[in-house]
C-alpha cells in the first residue's frame, strides 16, 4: 500500500491502492538501487577490543546465543573484524564500535538476564573511556552499539516496564542499532538504525522451495494469539490484535492460521499470498524476515512501527499495512487488493537484493543486513558540529539510572 489504512480512512482502499501501484515506482527502483550500495570506501569503523568477558566468553559459556533473534551483537562483531570498513588506526575513524554482548546471558529458558544487561554495557563504556580518548571527546556521539532486545537499550521485554526505564542514560549521544522500531516511543530514540531480527540465512536457505510453486495458501500465521503465561487476564499482550484475529478468522477457510509450528512452516510461506506480521510484546518478530525472504507479502499489524532500514527498503511497496483497530475487516481489505498490485509485491519480493537485506550471513555477502548498517551509518556522515564537545563539557550524568542499574556489573 502506498499509504497506511489508518491515515486514510476518508479514501476507498482500492483508489489507494491503484494509485501506489501507478504512482510508487520510481520510489520502489530508488529504494532497489539503494540496497545495492557498496559502503566500502564511504567510512571507516574503528573496533574496540575489550577483555573477552565482554563478549567471546559469554558465547563460549552458552552456545544458544549464536541462534537466538538477538544475535546480530554478535555477528556484526565478527563481520567487523574482517571487514574492509575496519581500521586499525582510530585517528582516522569516523565510528566507533564497542562489541559487547548484552543479550547473551541467559535464563535456562533461553531469555537475556535484563537487570544485567545495563551493568554489563555501563562497564564496558566505563572501560573503553579509561583507556581510550574517543567516548571523551563525544560522550559516545560518535560511537554505535548493537542493542537488538525487545525493547532495545531501554533492557526489558514488557512494554510498560520498559517505558519506565527508558533508554539506559550513558547511550543517549551514541547512535543504537536495535531491532526495536515504533514512532514515538520512548524506547527509540532520533538517529537510531532499525534492524531485522537475526535469523540464520543457512536453515532458511535449506528451505526454499521451487519458485514456480503455487501460492495455493492466501493468508498464513503461525504463532500465539494469547500469552496467558505474562498476561493471564488477556487483552495486554499485542495490544489484542492477535486474539482479535483468532477470534475473527479461526474458521474462516481462506486463513490458515493456528498455534502449531509444522515442519514444513517454512514451506508452508513460500505457498502463501499473505503472511500476518502482527506485534507480540514488540512490535517486530522474526516473521518479518521469513515472509520477506519466502516471497511472502507481509501484512504488518503494528501501528507506528518503524521497520527495518526504512530509508533505503521500499516497504509501501512490498507490503500491506492494517491498523490494529482494523483487523477484525482483515478479509476484507486483504481480498480488495488487485491483482496487478499482489503481482507487483510479489515481483519486487523477489528481488534478490530485497531478500538480502534481511538477513545476516556467515561470511557476509554483498547487500546483505550487516552492509546494510554500514551505509546507514555512511550516510549520517560528516558529523554535525555538536558530535565534539568542548573541553571539560561534560553531557551525561554517570549517576543517573535506577539503583540495580547502577551496581557493579
Amino acid at each position: 500500500m502506498g499509504t497506511r489504512r489508518r491515515s486514510a480512512r476518508a479514501r476507498p482502499l482500492a483508489v489507494l491502492l491503484l494509485f501506489a501501484f501507478s504512482s510508487g515506482v520510481a520510489a520502489a527502483a530508488q529504494g532497489i538501487e539503494r540496497i545495492k550500495d557498496d559502503p566500502v570506501g564511504k567510512l571507516k569503523v574503528y573496533v574496540y577490543e575489550l577483555p573477552p568477558k565482554y563478549n567471546k566468553n559469554i558465547v563460549a559459556k552458552d552456545s544458544r546465543c549464536l541462534s537466538h533473534m538477538f544475535a546480530t551483537e554478535i555477528f556484526m562483531h565478527r563481520f567487523l573484524l574482517s571487514s574492509a570498513i575496519r581500521t586499525s588506526n582510530p585517528d582516522e575513524a569516523d565510528w566507533f564500535y564497542t562489541p559487547v554482548y548484552t543479550t547473551c546471558d541467559l535464563t535456562p529458558w533461553g531469555h537475556p538476564l535484563t537487570t544485567k544487561s545495563p551493568r554489563m554495557m555501563r562497564s564496558a563504556i566505563k572501560f573503553i573511556s579509561k583507556y581510550w580518548p574517543y567516548w571523551n571527546r563525544t560522550e559516545g556521539a560518535d560511537h554505535f552499539f548493537v542493542v537488538p532486545h525487545d525493547f532495545a537499550a531501554c533492557f526489558y521485554f514488557q512494554e510498560a516496564k520498559a517505558i519506565e526505564r527508558g533508554i539506559l542514560p550513558v547511550l543517549r549521544r551514541a547512535t543504537l542499532v536495535q531491532t526495536f522500531g515504533q514512532k514515538n516511543h520512548a524506547c527509540l530514540k532520533d538517529g537510531s538504525i532499525t534492524v531485522p531480527p537475526y535469523t540464520p540465512a543457512h536453515k532458511i536457505r535449506a528451505h526454499l522451495v521451487p519458485p514456480e510453486t503455487p501460492r495455493s495458501i492466501f493468508v498464513y500465521f503461525r504463532g500465539l494469539f494469547y500469552d496467558t503465561s505474562n498476561d493471564p487476564e488477556g487483552g495486554y499482550y499485542a495490544r489484542g490484535a492477535r486474539a482479535s484475529v483468532w477470534e475473527n478468522f479461526k474458521n474462516n477457510p481462506m486463513f490458515d492460521i493456528s498455534t502449531d509450528h509444522p515442519q514444513t512452516y517454512y514451506e508452508d510461506m513460500q505457498r502463501a499470498v499473505f503472511c500476518l506480521c502482527p506485534l507480540g510484546w514488540a512490535p517486530w518478530s522474526p516473521r518479518l524476515v521469513e515472509a520477506v525472504v519466502f516471497g511472502c507479502i507481509p501484512v504488518i499489524i503494528a501501528d507506528d512501527i518503524v521497520l527495518p532500514f526504512s530509508d533505503a527498503i521500499p516497504w509501501e511497496e512490498i507490503a500491506v499495512f492494517v491498523a490494529e483497530d482494523d483487523v477484525p475487516q482483515l478479509d476484507t481489505i486483504l481480498t480488495s487488493i488487485p491483482t496487478e498490485v499482489i503481482l507487483r509485491k510479489q515481483a519486487m519480493l523477489g528481488e534478490p537484493s530485497m531478500k538480502q537485506t534481511m538477513l545476516f550471513p556467515q561470511p557476509a555477502e554483498p547487500g546483505d543486513g550487516f552492509h546494510q548498517v554500514m551505509n546507514a551509518l555512511a550516510r549520517k556522515l560528516p558529523h554535525g558540529r555538536d558530535v565534539f564537545l568542548k573541553p571539560g563539557q561534560k553531557v551525561l550524568n554517570w549517576t543517573e539510572g535506577t539503583r540495580e542499574d547502577l551496581k557493579p556489573w
